[in-house]
């Protein structure tokens, strides 16, 4: 049959009464989650809703939403390159000499020389001998997972992890095992056990490097010493640490002088790079492996060239501009002071990423809004991204923020936390989180 043979075709058989077809329970779920009496019906008519926001103009440290401007606090924007113009500029002129997109993956008719240029600076870049590009950072960790560790093989991996990461393990055919959130104890527990009743079984150690919601550093010097005594590959994830924090921004095994010692590290280009995709990089043999077996990069649309485009000239500005990681990490400082000489719990941040808890997940909402309207954008996390009673404002800072919008945003988070009862007169803790556990102790330290 051709094409027009089908056309029209209905279902054989006879034809139900439709209304007598019974409702699929699959998505009962789905009719459970707007129930009237449930969380996200309550906060939407609370004119609470945080979520999928609108950003009508973004200049980077400011964006417009409905109709207002307000300073940006709750972006991973780092280096401040999105709106400049060298970087909008080479975007442009990708689109210009190749197009919008590439129609196709790597793997088939969708490399370009604009890929394979961009994998060759990132691997000197990062110090490696190879690179390969993904069409997003999420895709990346799930790819290297799925194609590395397979039956027979054992992933120990962070409880704290990205979801990424979680996806790539549930896709991968090996075993995970999920140590306590940094516990170098509890991992050694699980490589002793695996080393002992399983000898021959490839081990993989995988961890972000800087955790998304703490901001908090992994303890690489104990995770490449226990990696090297148990005979495992150790993964980093740094999505949240190349060009933010390292030798030149180069990521938290640079920052721990350890890059010779970490076989892999992946990272995205939605962050410090302002584009979309992500990389993986390490000895040549295993990226080589990895480009022609993880299936999230050859069935999977290479990256479009205004996107690698978009990269190299953030690359550039990064290697010719290294003040702006030094701005970044003054800024970071002054913040974490600044909330914390206000009375605010900051955990135990150590980047540009600084949380600033709240308490009850409404009054975290109620929060929220509260700083948009002082003009402060930032992001609300509840549980399970946190832990219960420890819902917080994800605040994270560019490089080019000013002082004048920083003293902004300490302002608006004092005149708000006091309104709440999160903090005191004199930088003093709140009423409001007298029930709560003090700093630190949700184990991001």
């Amino acid at each position: 049959m051709t094409l027009p043979d089908f056309l029209g075709q209905q279902p054989t058989g006879a034809t139900p009464d439709p209304d007598a077809r019974p409702v699929a329970s699959l998505f009962d779920k789905a009719t459970a989650f707007f129930a009237p009496d449930g969380d996200y019906q309550k906060v939407h008519d609370a004119g609470l809703y945080p979520f999928f926001r609108a950003i009508e103009v973004n200049e980077g440290t400011t964006a417009i939403m409905d109709g207002r401007e307000t300073i940006m606090a709750g972006s991973n924007n780092y280096l401040g390159l999105t709106s400049d113009r060298r970087v909008r500029e080479a975007a442009k002129a990708a689109v210009d000499k190749y197009g919008t997109g590439c129609t196709g993956s790597r793997f088939l008719n969708g490399t370009l020389d604009l890929h394979l240029e961009l994998e060759e600076r990132l691997a000197a870049f990062m110090r490696k001998e190879a690179c390969v590009l993904f069409s997003t950072g999420y895709m990346t960790n799930q790819g290297v997972l799925q194609s590395l560790a397979g039956r027979g093989d054992v992933i120990f991996s962070d409880k704290d992890n990205h979801a990424c990461i979680l996806a790539g393990q549930q896709v991968s055919a090996a075993e995970t095992v999920r140590y306590r959130h940094s516990d170098m104890a509890h991992l050694r527990t699980f490589l002793e056990r695996v080393s002992t009743e399983r000898p021959d079984a490839g081990k993989l150690i995988v961890t972000d490097g800087v955790f998304s919601m703490s901001g908090t550093l992994a303890k690489v010097p104990e995770l490449v010493a226990l990696a090297e005594e148990f005979g495992a590959a150790l993964f980093l994830d740094d999505a949240h640490a190349v060009g933010v924090i390292g030798d030149g921004g180069r990521g938290t095994a640079s920052a721990f002088g350890l890059e010779d010692r970490v076989d892999l590290t992946s990272g995205t280009f939605s962050k410090s790079f302002s584009s979309l995709g992500g990389f993986v990089v390490g000895d040549e043999t295993v990226i080589e492996y990895v480009r022609h077996t993880a299936s999230t990069h050859i069935f999977s649309a290479s990256m479009p060239p205004s996107a690698v485009a978009t990269v190299l000239a953030c690359l550039d500005i990064l290697e010719a501009e290294p003040e702006r990681l030094d701005r970044l990490a003054t800024i970071s400082d002054t913040m974490r002071d600044g909330f914390r000489n206000l009375g605010f719990d900051v955990w135990a941040s150590q980047t540009p990423i600084i949380p600033v808890v709240i308490g009850e997940m409404y009054r975290c909402f109620a929060f929220w809004k509260d700083l948009l309207e002082e003009g402060v954008f930032t992001n609300a996390v509840i549980p399970p991204a946190v832990p219960p009673g420890q819902s917080l404002m994800r605040t994270s800072y560019m490089a080019t923020h000013s002082d004048d919008e920083l003293d902004r945003v300490l302002g608006a988070f004092e005149t708000v936390g006091l309104r709440h009862g999160i903090i005191a007169p004199g930088g003093r803790r709140g009423p409001a989180m007298d029930a709560l556990p003090s700093a630190g102790t949700n184990g991001t330290a």
